[in-house]
């Protein structure tokens, strides 16, 4: 059955979902005002599952493995298996990366769901699984070891970096290793957009630590662990090949942004959103309406960026050249698979494309959620 018309079946249960989901003003995953007839969207080619543009295609080449619930982080292991993490439920489970068998390696103590937050993205880094997540205080960072064999469990969880704002929505989440071994992480504003103009607060900033979460040699802001500032929402980070940083942010009601990340810059929410040409602050290399987007995880991959949306229901994708983007942003899978969440490169040219429809704001059908292979070429 294809995904068109598992969501008509499911439409009833969206109908209640929708109404219990407020504007974009105080969510930054689900729907947003759309923005006025006056706006134009940044242009796109038509979407499918094995449609090209200059230099890359993606097509589905099948589902890893399925009945996942509100899966949000995304990590490999060496080997080429995969960890996710439920966002809801606490777990982590590691994903066969070729049969999809899954096994749950334990609950994460200390874990508070609620909204926007819980158990989000996940990294993988000498024998320990990296997590962010709500406390009850706060969104933190946290490490486990874990040993990568068939019958390991994850060891009691270490604090790495706490304090970080949290709130009902805005709680960003996504943290990756960079190639300079440093552990970066995207947070959000919790909806008080005081906080990201704010250089003392850790909210609505992209972080930068050393794996024991203090400040990486060479941050921006002597003792302090911030990297970049004035970002409403960050829930993607990925690496070109050159070690330039990409980062996707949520807008508000009008543009969602892939922003080039350097270190020191502000990057204006709330004084700008989208682009606005205004000295000091740093526009997006694309934007996107809020209806298209709603950007999760991003990836690199055969020279763009993919980016997952939550909102939009479409994997994007981003041609780069250098520093600059080469050509327009080009949207896949536009409502075949429902909510995307995350996306990771593995190998040379493959993804694995997380779906969200169990995250209380999808209609889910048989199946959901899962993670699907991809091949770009």
């Amino acid at each position: 059955m294809s995904r068109p018309v598992v969501k008509a079946l499911w439409g009833a249960a969206a109908l209640v979902l929708v109404a219990g989901c407020s504007s974009g003003t105080a969510t930054g995953e689900g729907p947003g005002a759309a923005p006025s007839a006056s706006v134009s969207a940044t242009p796109s080619s038509p979407s499918a599952s094995s449609s090209a543009s200059a230099g890359g295609r993606v097509t589905v080449a099948g589902t890893l493995t399925e009945g996942l619930k509100s899966p949000w982080g995304l990590a490999e292991l060496p080997g080429g298996d995969l960890l996710v993490s439920s966002r809801d439920e606490r777990t982590i489970t590691r994903i066969d990366g070729r049969t999809g068998a899954k096994t749950v390696l334990g609950e994460v103590p200390g874990v508070v769901p609620g909204g926007e937050g819980g158990l989000l993205g996940i990294a993988v880094r000498d024998g320990r699984v990296y997590a962010y997540l709500t406390a009850a205080s706060d969104n933190r960072i946290v490490r486990m070891r874990y040993g990568g064999g068939e019958g390991d469990r994850l060891g009691p969880p270490e604090p790495v970096l706490t304090g970080i704002p949290k709130g009902f929505v805005h709680n960003g989440g996504r943290i990756a290793f960079g190639p300079d071994g440093m552990l970066y992480a995207g947070t959000g504003e919790t909806g008080r957009t005081g906080l990201a103009q704010d250089r003392k607060s850790l909210g609505g900033k992209i972080l930068r630590m050393t794996p024991e979460g203090r400040p990486a040699p060479g941050n921006p802001f002597p003792g302090s662990v911030v990297y970049s500032y004035g970002h409403r929402n960050v829930q993607g980070l990925a690496w070109d090949p050159e070690g330039r940083l990409w980062a996707a942010e949520f807008g508000q009601n009008t543009w969602d942004e892939l922003n080039r990340v350097e270190p020191g810059r502000n990057y204006g929410w709330p004084r700008v959103e989208g682009r606005a040409g205004k000295p000091g602050f740093v526009d997006p290399v694309a934007q996107w309406p809020t209806s298209e987007a709603s950007p999760s995880g991003i990836a690199y991959a055969r020279g763009a960026i993919w980016m997952a949306g939550l909102r939009g229901e479409r994997l994007w994708r981003v041609p780069l050249s250098g520093a600059e983007r080469s050509g327009e942003p080009e949207a896949f899978l536009t409502g075949e698979y429902g909510r995307l969440r995350t996306v990771l490169a593995v190998g040379g040219d493959g993804l694995r494309l997380v779906t969200s429809e169990t995250d209380t704001r999808g209609t889910p059908g048989p199946g959901d959620d899962r993670i699907l292979r991809l091949e770009v070429r």
